[in-house]
């Protein structure tokens, strides 16, 4: 039972937990999380954003993507709780989003059960980020 990405809400990781590593419960979130990871575009944006954070243009022309393309997988991507969406603040007064990764590690376990498991580890953030 897929759902669209927008039928979905947002994947949300704890703030802070042991050793910065979240456990996702909900099957719905991890199947969330596990199509947006399937996707190699996805992967390829997630890439791209791992040093800096990017605009949608830059995601667009860095990634090779159309940028209606761009904005699709970044939504995706924002949704599972792998990038963040930030304001990026111009001397000019136009501000605009810019796109971060916000996750190091992705560890996908399968239980004795069959049950299945998601670990996130949150990447470091440095003190200039919220």
């Amino acid at each position: 039972m897929s759902q669209s990405p927008s039928a979905v809400s947002s994947v949300k990781f704890a703030e802070t937990t042991s050793n910065d590593v979240t456990t996702v419960d909900s099957a719905e979130n991890i199947q969330h999380v596990l199509d947006a990871l399937d996707d190699a575009d996805c992967r390829a944006i997630l890439e791209a954003t791992s040093e800096d954070a990017l605009s949608a243009n830059e995601v667009s022309d860095t990634c090779d993507l159309p940028l209606s393309t761009t904005y699709r997988k970044l939504e995706l991507l924002t949704d599972a709780g792998l990038l963040e969406e930030r304001t990026r603040l111009c001397t000019t007064g136009k501000h605009s989003s810019e796109y971060v990764r916000t996750v190091e590690d992705v560890v996908v376990s399968l239980g004795a059960s069959g049950e299945m498991g998601l670990e996130v580890t949150q990447r470091a953030r440095s003190p200039g980020d919220r």
